[in-house]
């Protein structure tokens, strides 16, 4: 499933999104992106590749990398880590946790520190406790957003204070909050919280539709002078069928408010607009493909994930399955390694890319067969030639 979702992801990030005459609302914002995570599709965009500085948002990796070490056993939740003065004369006076230096700190406080309150201290005690510093932590940020294929984001510190080399896209920001919600669901609930409180201080969540949208469950603000106010939205919605996760990204609003207006109203237009349509269960065989110099003469192709296309609502009979594949498929072949790609089309328009998998793996024949499929092979290039 992380290799489906890493292959989807690179769709989106080369541009794959939905072919559609449908305007889209004028939104407020230097730039936006609308990202269906069931389709793994961009359903509207307004310059989704400039480069902005992400403030606060910047805390969607710093919040990956911490559950990360959370799930990889290397830090645990009910552990107490000690605050650094470093953490505590941090800049950001509106953006702390108001943790104390020396002091020790529940992991578990740390994170809705992080996420609830957006505490730049949380942040830089969180990197510490990781990674061991703050660079080493800011190197492992910068990993992680190669390995996400994150190609226009850096990052220069754990918190998103203003910095020439900490920037991002919308793009980007919306491939890195899907990973999040994808691969710690059980963290991400944390976002959805409306108030946290520490040393007997409490503070609201800054992301204003938890009050206004009851679908909202998530995600993430930000502001600075530079940046302007950005929020990252998700909300869930039931259509009768399934449930479809919508992102939004909008990126420099004027004002806190102008921010949640925008992205209730980009959230509304998707899910009022577009519909999300299963065309493929997971395991389920789309086709079958010779196989070569195999243990087996054919492959079945499919996804090991349910395969979900996102339209303009009224479209979907007109939805057309187009397969590419590099041909002849040799074995071995493992098990859900990629063969191909299902390309579906609207309109003569390829809305969607879905990696084709193997769903089956397919060992070497024996010597002979192994000969016998070379010759045929030679043949038949001859013919071709």
């Amino acid at each position: 499933m992380k290799k489906f979702f890493a292959a989807c992801a690179a769709c989106l990030l080369m541009g794959t999104a939905v072919a559609q005459s449908l305007p889209p609302p004028t939104i407020a914002a230097r730039s936006w992106l609308l990202f269906d995570a069931s389709s793994h599709q961009i359903l509207a965009s307004q310059d989704p590749d400039q480069r902005v500085e992400p403030a606060s948002l910047t805390k969607i990796m710093t919040a990956y990398l911490a559950f990360s070490a959370v799930r990889d056993k290397k830090l645990d939740l009910n552990q107490t880590i000690n605050v650094s003065v470093n953490a505590w004369k941090v800049d950001g006076d509106s953006s702390k946790m108001f943790i104390e230096p020396n002091t020790a700190v529940r992991m578990n406080d740390l994170l809705y520190g992080l996420i609830v309150q957006s505490g730049n201290d949380a942040a830089i005690t969180l990197a510490e406790a990781v990674a061991g510093s703050v660079p080493a932590f800011t190197d492992l940020m910068n990993r992680e957003a190669q390995r996400m294929g994150l190609k226009n984001t850096r990052f220069a510190n754990p918190h998103g204070l203003p910095d020439p080399n900490n920037y991002s896209t919308a793009r980007d920001l919306s491939v890195l909050a899907s990973r999040l919600i994808a691969d710690f669901p059980e963290f991400y609930k944390i976002y959805s919280t409306k108030s946290f409180t520490y040393n007997r201080i409490t503070q609201p969540n800054r992301n204003r539709l938890l009050w206004l949208d009851p679908t909202v469950d998530g995600m993430k603000t930000g502001h600075t002078q530079a940046a302007g106010y950005c929020l990252i939205a998700s909300a869930r919605r039931s259509n009768g069928h399934h449930e479809r996760r919508l992102i939004s990204v909008v990126l420099g609003t004027e004002s806190d408010a102008v921010r949640a207006q925008e992205s209730q109203k980009l959230l509304n237009w998707g899910f009022m607009n577009f519909e999300s349509i299963k065309i493929y269960a997971k395991g389920q065989a789309i086709l079958t493909s010779s196989v070569w110099k195999g243990s087996q003469s054919e492959l079945k192709l499919g996804s090991d994930h349910d395969v979900y296309v996102s339209l303009p609502r009224g479209h979907s009979a007109k939805l057309k399955p187009v397969v590419e594949r590099t041909d002849p498929l040799v074995a071995p072949i493992p098990q859900y390694s990629r063969v191909g790609t299902l390309k579906m089309m609207d309109e003569g328009k390829v809305v969607n890319e879905i990696p084709l998998q193997a769903l089956e793996q397919i060992n070497q024949a024996t010597l002979f067969g192994r000969a016998f499929d070379s010759l045929r092979l030679m043949v038949m290039k001859g013919l071709s030639f």
